[in-house]
């Protein structure tokens, strides 16, 4: 056990590369977050109607906001002019991403972790935590449920800071993921696009990442507020080092990730700051490399255990703030995808669709192994969090159905290579929705007749219908090719893509 604690010690003090941060930083050593300068425009912004739709105006050419215009939404207070920004952000979601809904499972594969973070139920110092780190066979049990069983294509997995989740079993076990086929009685499950949330790595062990085939990197940086940031880390964590996290997406660029996804833990501090510092992420990325967040996330801080912080914050956001962030986050970086999750209740993710929501998981289980193990209960001390909604992926689709959403299953755009600056360019003209909207009908078509039941599927027919007909209306150069392919999917081929 001294071994191990000194082995633990040692990796830890390696992790962080210095010369991987200070060639990104602006002279003195700052960072691109300006505190001060965040507050200082938060503080002067003045909206007026007529400001206010200038720069609903711009968010509908998909052009992403400066942080005085974003700053301006922010304030807004008006109820009229927060009723506009909500219809404006859904018309962008529409515009861009058009009428479809995403969907995903969470794969906790590790709950070790080195660090020590005041508001997480996996931090080092809970000694009430059950620790664990599946192997490959129960990452493939896992697997044969979420893809045989559920109908899933896409995971979000998610690994702890620790030796026991280091590259090699990053790397071994999305190939263990990607291996995994289960038969169905049409043909096959199995995960097509594994996306990643993990701890910022060097860039040699990113490319190793990029090899192996993963989808979007995803690391929040949690609270962009210096000093909040230091008084929830510790300084003699991996974590503590504000920049190593910050510029995590510069070394993923470097090393050929091109979708990356960031993200602030809503909670921790003021959530207007937040953000602010959102967009400000999403400026430097585009500055730098011309390529923005592929994925913006917004959690909000849930009881955790053992983590008095997360009952106790004094920066919870209330539900109507969170709507009004939604929405502003949607205007501000108008072509990213938004991704809401379990963390909330049914009824929150339901009005977050018409706000400009793009992602969302269903059937998730953030217990480790928790989906082998078929079991609804959550157990705090297993969990990094408590979820919000545990409902089943036929319920939510059933219920995206009733309010006219398609949900889409295709990961054809990553396998295609519309990815990067390719999938902005494409996501800014309006583009990829074409692309996205065949391919929504045929991989919802599969997994309606390979997983759905009965209820759900009578249900989704006439939205199937609805999007045929938008396809024969919209392009009817490829409608023929298109109904060709949505044939031999009802005769049970599968994984067409256009």
């Amino acid at each position: 056990m001294k071994n191990q604690k000194l082995d633990i010690k040692k990796w830890t003090y390696d992790r962080i590369k210095k010369e991987e941060i200070n060639r990104y930083l602006q002279p003195g050593g700052k960072d691109f977050i300006e505190d001060g300068l965040i507050l200082k425009k938060l503080k002067e912004a003045k909206p007026d109607s007529g400001l206010v739709k200038d720069i609903l105006a711009k968010s509908l050419a998909i052009k992403t906001l400066s942080l005085e215009e974003t700053a301006i939404l922010l304030k807004v207070e008006d109820n009229d002019l927060l009723s506009l920004m909500a219809e404006t952000a859904f018309k962008i979601k529409k515009k861009v991403y058009d009428n479809r809904i995403v969907t995903f499972a969470p794969l906790y594969l590790g709950n070790f972790c080195v660090n020590d973070c005041l508001y997480c139920g996996f931090k080092n110092s809970n000694k009430n935590s059950k620790r664990k780190v599946l192997s490959k066979y129960e990452i493939e049990s896992d697997i044969k449920v979420l893809a045989g069983q559920i109908g899933h294509k896409r995971l979000i997995v998610v690994y702890g800071e620790h030796p026991f989740n280091d590259v090699d079993y990053i790397e071994d076990s999305i190939k263990t993921i990607y291996s995994v086929k289960e038969k169905t009685k049409n043909g096959f499950g199995q995960i097509r696009r594994v996306n990643v949330n993990a701890p910022p790595f060097e860039i040699a062990d990113l490319r190793r990442l990029h090899q192996v085939g993963i989808g979007t990197y995803q690391v929040f940086q949690e609270t962009y507020h210096h000093d909040t940031y230091r008084k929830l880390h510790p300084q003699d964590t991996i974590k503590g080092d504000y920049s190593w996290r910050l510029y995590c997406m510069h070394r993923a660029y470097q090393a050929g990730i091109d979708d990356v996804g960031i993200g602030a833990l809503f909670g921790l501090y003021d959530w207007k700051f937040e953000v602010m510092g959102l967009v400000a992420h999403a400026h430097e990325l585009e500055n730098k490399f011309g390529i923005g967040p592929h994925t913006i996330s917004f959690p909000r801080l849930e009881p955790a255990d053992n983590s008095p912080y997360a009952q106790n914050s004094k920066y919870q956001v209330s539900d109507d703030d969170f709507k009004k962030l939604i929405t502003v986050i949607r205007l501000a970086v108008p072509y990213t995808g938004l991704i809401i999750t379990a963390r909330e209740t049914a009824k929150m993710r339901r009005k977050s669709l018409q706000l400009g929501v793009t992602q969302t998981d269903a059937s998730s289980r953030i217990g480790i192994g928790g989906y082998s193990q078929a079991t609804q209960t959550q157990s705090s001390n297993r969990q990094q969090f408590l979820l919000g909604d545990t409902r089943s992926l036929d319920e939510v689709i059933r219920e995206f159905s009733e309010k006219g959403f398609i949900t889409s299953f295709c990961t054809a755009g990553y396998r295609c290579g519309r990815t990067g600056k390719c999938i902005m360019d494409l996501l800014r003209s309006g583009e990829e929705g074409k692309f996205c909207k065949l391919n929504a009908i045929l991989t919802f078509r599969e997994w309606l007749d390979d997983f759905a039941s009965t209820q759900t599927k009578q249900i989704s027919q006439k939205v199937i219908e609805q999007e045929i007909e938008q396809v024969r209306e919209r392009m009817p150069n490829i409608f023929q090719k298109f109904i060709a392919a949505y044939n031999k999917i009802k005769a049970g081929q599968r994984d067409i893509y256009f």
